[in-house]
């Protein structure tokens, strides 16, 4: 049996009211009899034998009416007094617990967030306890991740600035023009951060459920072949395999064409990147996969690479946060890639899944909903959009 507030509640009650009764009981039986051997001892004299059996006993109920005015009196007082202090008790006992809370609350008003209230039943309390646990361990998840973000962003930012900074000083203080290959290098960097405060502002508003997609039906194969062709020369180059593979055509889902090319872009770039040479990357589409009562059109990006250790899966998807060696911006990256990826499948109301083991390679598989609209509207021709900055 489940003992919830409401139940303990009801039992303590339940066992004060029959703890004071049963002594009130035992009491009053216990009085009345003393009563009774007093009247003997003291009131049984010559004018109780002489009066009549009427009279007699009006003079018992007479005594024993008199005596029980102070008896109730006294009673009264001493099972208010009872009844108060097991109440207080009782009281204490059941708010013990939200006294516990209440102190940890506090201390999270004050910035503490390390604090931790343990659980000691599983009740309504217990339940709100673990909530509140969980709450402040999120809490101190995102402080953490909201230090690194700001740390992340301005790392990101310094260097391009530095270095257009850096260019444009030096060609102030030469005096002579500027040639076109510092301006090139001023404009690359300007570019990077362009990129990087779109890309952010853009994950804001699909943070917070606000970003606007241009939903269209398109015929994922076909864009998904295109984008493997666009990649391919990159891969090649590095001493890859490019694959393909689509279990029907056309496969038609309704998407933001520009913003699923971005994923699938980000997606392969990582595994090209991750993957040394005389390796293979291959994406797989399916054109229906049931998962939870749901249609979806599944595409699976695998790669033979360096692999993710397990303990770093949980971040793939945190913004900045790049793996290993690839955490160097020179060769990873600004870190978005992923993030960007997973937000943006999430607006259309897919998922995405990883699995990876080092050295033997990693999957992510993208699920994107389908549509009784999609099945039947004319699809957009495949094509694919520029790629971004893409990290793991």
């Amino acid at each position: 049996m489940k003992w919830t507030v409401r139940r303990k509640i009801f039992v303590s009650i339940g066992l004060a009211v029959i703890m004071i009764g049963g002594a009130h009981a035992v009491t009053k039986q216990a009085y009345m009899a003393s009563l009774f051997d007093q009247f003997l001892e003291n009131e049984t004299a010559g004018a109780y034998l002489q009066a009549s059996t009427a009279e007699q006993i009006g003079m018992l109920k007479a005594y024993v009416s008199d005596k029980m005015q102070a008896y109730w009196l006294k009673n009264w007082l001493m099972f208010m007094a009872v009844g108060l202090l097991l109440s207080y008790g009782i009281s204490g006992m059941l708010t013990a617990p939200l006294r516990r809370l209440m102190a940890a609350i506090e201390r999270v008003a004050r910035g503490d967030l390390d604090v931790r209230v343990e659980v000691q039943a599983d009740d309504e309390y217990g339940k709100v306890i673990r909530t509140f646990n969980d709450m402040t361990r999120r809490l101190k998840e995102a402080e953490d991740v909201r230090r690194r973000l700001v740390a992340d962003v301005a790392h990101e930012l310094r260097t391009p600035l530095s270095i257009v900074r850096l260019k444009l000083e030096n060609a102030q203080q030469s005096g002579r023009p500027v040639p076109p290959e510092t301006l090139l290098r001023i404009h690359d960097e300007v570019i990077r951060l362009g990129l990087l405060v779109e890309d952010l502002h853009d994950l804001s508003l699909a943070e917070a459920g606000r970003l606007t997609l241009d939903l269209r039906p398109i015929d994922l194969a076909a864009r998904l072949e295109q984008i493997v062709e666009d990649v391919r020369m990159e891969g090649e180059e590095k001493g890859l395999v490019i694959r393909f593979a689509a279990e029907a055509r056309p496969a038609t889902v309704t998407a933001d064409a520009r913003r699923i090319t971005q994923v699938f872009i980000n997606l392969l770039t990582n595994a090209i990147r991750c993957t040394p040479a005389g390796g293979t990357v291959e994406v797989e589409l399916r054109n229906r996969v049931r998962h939870e009562q749901a249609d979806y059109a599944r595409v699976a990006v695998r790669d033979t690479g360096i692999g993710i250790p397990a303990e770093e899966l949980p971040h793939l998807f945190d913004r900045f946060y790049r793996v290993g060696k690839d955490r160097s911006r020179d060769t990873g990256g600004s870190g978005l890639g992923l993030a960007i990826a997973h937000q943006w499948v999430k607006a259309h109301g897919g998922f995405i899944r990883v699995a990876s083991r080092p050295g033997e390679g990693t999957a992510f598989t993208v699920y994107l909903p389908l549509s009784s609209a999609a099945d039947h509207a004319p699809p957009e021709p495949g094509g694919a959009a520029a790629a971004r900055f893409p990290s793991r």
